[in-house]
């Protein structure tokens, strides 16, 4: 038996492992911000006979307050963890700055996935061939890390503040690899593709838009999340796994520099 931590497994990808792995005997504790789509998932897993294997966490992750607070009760109910699965993702149209002063998406995007990886470290190393699982886009290589606007002040986009969010969810991981090398961990970057995840947390008229993408070019959840569970469940032995969909990714991309990577680490720390 398993026991996995999913953040942002109310709705999407995240619920769609939940569920599978609820399947394959496994405990699974889901948090996300919206208190009825979590109930939704405590209900469904009741009806699939799971009730006693399903716990929710509503918490709202783009505070640092709530991550710290959401570590403390996984702890609480797990004595280990096979996995962590980092999906909590969310667009702004505007630029909104959470109550620590971070720009939302790379809260939500990098910070709230920084502290759960590390926060959570102790549980998972006690777990069997225990994996992170940061679900992004890795493999693309457009969007930098604005070191000196980091909130993005300066020219606020929502596209440029994805990319970024991308772009630091990559180094996240580089960075975890590197700081433990020696341990049992693996870190693994997914970019499963184009998936029809929701859009609940969209205003109009974005959400009617890309309900109507989502309909016409995306791929169901089901099928994004199969190249996922196969990695979570027979990782390979390096310390860091990077995939798009099906195919592993050159880990000597610009994009995944070690040098990058361990700045944003020591920042990140002092921001911290």
């Amino acid at each position: 038996m398993k026991d996995l931590f999913i953040a942002g497994g109310t709705s999407g990808m995240g619920k769609g492992l939940a569920i599978h792995y609820l399947r394959q005997g496994s405990r699974v504790t889901v948090t996300g911000s919206n208190r009825l789509r979590g109930k939704e998932f405590l209900d469904e897993a009741a009806r699939l006979g799971f009730a006693d294997r399903a716990s929710f966490i509503q918490a709202d992750l783009l505070t640092l307050s709530e991550n710290r607070r959401v570590i403390q009760e996984v702890q609480q109910r797990h004595a280990s963890l096979d996995g962590l699965v980092l999906t909590a993702m969310q667009q702004f149209p505007k630029r909104k700055l959470t109550p620590d002063g971070f720009e939302s998406t790379f809260a939500l995007y990098y910070v709230s996935r920084f502290i759960l990886s590390y926060g959570l470290t102790e549980l998972l190393e006690r777990g069997t061939r225990p994996v992170i699982v940061s679900i992004g886009g890795t493999g693309m290589t457009k969007g930098v890390i604005h070191y000196d606007d980091l909130t993005l002040q300066q020219g606020y986009g929502l596209l440029k503040a994805t990319l970024q969010g991308g772009r630091a969810n990559d180094l996240l991981g580089v960075a975890y690899a590197e700081n433990h090398k020696f341990g049992k961990i693996r870190f693994i970057l997914s970019h499963p593709g184009y998936t029809h995840s929701g859009t609940n947390h969209l205003a109009q008229p974005f959400k009617g838009i890309l309900r109507v993408m989502g309909k016409l070019f995306a791929q169901p959840v089901e099928r994004s999340i199969q190249p996922i569970i196969k990695l979570m469940d027979n990782p390979p032995s390096q310390p860091l796994i990077a995939w798009d969909r099906t195919k592993p990714v050159d880990l000597n991309l610009p994009t995944l520099s070690k040098k990058d990577a361990l700045k944003l680490y020591e920042l990140t720390k002092h921001i911290l």
